[in-house]
């Protein structure tokens, strides 16, 4: 633990390495910083509006509680899985997926990953620009002009500035969120709420899909932000340090949504910042509540552009052939990206948002079966024996392209087109389904059952133990558990 915190404090602020493999020398980090991380992370309004549509879309408080929960710990479950892979292979989530798509193949999920993620950073920022606006007396544009260029400055900043990011959303959310649950108990009969149970398959089926794809939507990056650990840090624990803050924290908010849109009397939608903020009070309360909020979107949108700009990067490096970003690249990508989140909130933050939404809730199918091809291959194909070095080589091992991973892929995507519901598109069997969207469910199901069984029959040649860089100038030989040495050159 001595030798882990002075790596640490040795660590530059500004994080130096972008998509490229982590030496074990520069390892550093607890995992207790994964929990407060997700914890911040899912601590912020649009996990509130998240929960509040369970209701708001005709469920009652009792089951939609339950099946928020449910989904949770499903959703749950992936999105961690994909953080476990983070202190094995030292890199970003979506570099590994040159396993089973190709070097050049894998642009394809990424490419649709990358829409996803501008999309939740500009309707965050929409919700924070509002926020804002109200805390400082100015126009709500403004507002997303100031959230912006905050997210630009921690976004650039990177890795250890993330982190402590999400420590202080995690301490500020938690004295927020026991604030406005008090607050809301005193105003509301909850137990009357609860009392009123009406089950229905179709709206608690929602409220699972809902908080499954939730969580399932933080997937394509979780395992950036547990790159850095040392190696040996155990796959269970980093499973559950992620998964436990993630669950909590959006359980938390979605309950509060919940509780929230049931007593609102059709007061909530349409106008969600002002009434949670409402529920605390008037005055320097309302400030208080204004500035948590706006800075519990600070996490999760800083998690978003720094996931987009991974996204970007690993595109580009692939057909480039290798894994190094420059500072000043990162800070034209990262401006790129921000700025285009910030066009999209400033035209959209009256009428245009709702409809882009629903887009990106929709592009939410094209990388599910990503995730469920990914974490069968890791766990139970190639079993954590990776060629790192291989993953910068589109002649080497894993090639320019995986036929077998894309084919597996496009089919993941077509077969979940006929349950997907959303203003953007509706699948013919939707309405047979009670309105239902369980695309999420055959999305993750059915890749995997036919990855896992072509792969097993045509899979390409795996290594016999994880093959990592050769470290240079390194004091501290990497080692693996289980799978043998690890400090082996291609």
């Amino acid at each position: 633990m001595a030798v882990n915190n002075e790596r640490a404090g040795s660590t530059p602020l500004i994080e130096r390495r972008s998509i490229d493999y982590i030496p074990e020398a520069e390892r550093h980090g607890r995992l207790f910083s994964q929990f407060t991380l997700w914890m911040g992370a899912n601590l912020q309004i649009t996990a509130i509006v998240t929960g509040a549509l369970a209701v708001v879309l005709g469920g009652d408080v009792f089951w939609s509680l339950i099946g928020l929960l449910i989904g949770q710990l499903l959703g749950g479950g992936v999105m961690a899985l994909h953080a476990a892979q983070g202190p094995k292979l030292g890199l970003p989530q979506m570099i590994s997926s040159r396993v089973q798509f190709g070097v050049y193949g894998a642009a394809i999920p990424i490419v649709l990953v990358c829409l996803m993620y501008l999309g939740f950073t500009a309707t965050g920022t929409v919700l924070s620009g509002q926020a804002l606006g109200q805390l400082f007396g100015v126009s709500d544009s403004v507002g997303i002009l100031i959230f912006a260029s905050v997210i630009v400055l921690v976004t650039v900043l990177g890795y250890r500035v993330i982190h402590w990011i999400g420590r202080v959303a995690s301490v500020i959310g938690v004295i927020a969120f026991v604030f406005l649950f008090w607050r809301l108990m005193s105003q509301t009969d909850v137990g009357a709420l609860l009392q009123i149970r009406h089950f229905s398959w179709s709206s608690f089926l929602l409220a699972v899909s809902l908080a499954a794809s939730w969580q399932i939507a933080f997937g394509p990056y979780v395992a950036d932000y547990s790159r850095y650990l040392p190696s040996a840090t155990s796959a269970v624990k980093t499973f559950f340090a992620a998964g436990a803050g993630s669950v909590i924290g959006a359980q938390v908010a979605m309950i509060l949504g919940v509780f929230a849109a049931a007593s609102a009397n059709g007061q909530f939608a349409g106008h969600e910042v002002a009434y949670i903020v409402g529920l605390g009070g008037t005055g320097a309360t309302a400030a208080l509540l204004y500035f948590s909020i706006a800075f519990g979107k600070v996490t999760i949108s800083t998690l978003n552009s720094y996931g987009s700009f991974m996204c970007i990067a690993t595109i580009i490096s692939g057909f480039k052939g290798h894994l190094t970003v420059t500072r000043m690249q990162r800070l034209v990508f990262v401006l790129f990206i921000v700025g285009a989140a910030t066009l999209i909130a400033l035209l959209g933050q009256h009428s245009f948002l709702g409809a882009f939404k629903s887009f990106i809730l929709f592009l939410l199918a094209f990388f599910t079966p990503w995730s469920a091809i990914n974490l069968v291959d890791y766990y139970c194909i190639t079993r954590e024996r990776y060629d790192v070095p291989a993953l910068a080589d589109p002649k080497g091992r894993y090639g320019r392209w995986n036929l077998l991973g894309i084919s597996v892929y496009v089919f993941g995507v077509l077969v979940q087109l006929p349950f997907i519901s959303t203003k953007f598109y509706t699948g013919p069997l939707v309405a047979a389904l009670g309105d239902v969207d369980i695309s999420w469910i055959i999305g993750l199901v059915l890749p995997a059952a036919v990855y896992y069984f072509c792969a097993k029959k045509w899979h390409s040649a795996v290594p016999d133990q994880l093959i990592l860089p050769v470290e240079q100038n390194s004091v501290v030989q990497a080692k693996t558990s289980g799978t043998g040495r690890a400090a082996a050159q291609a």
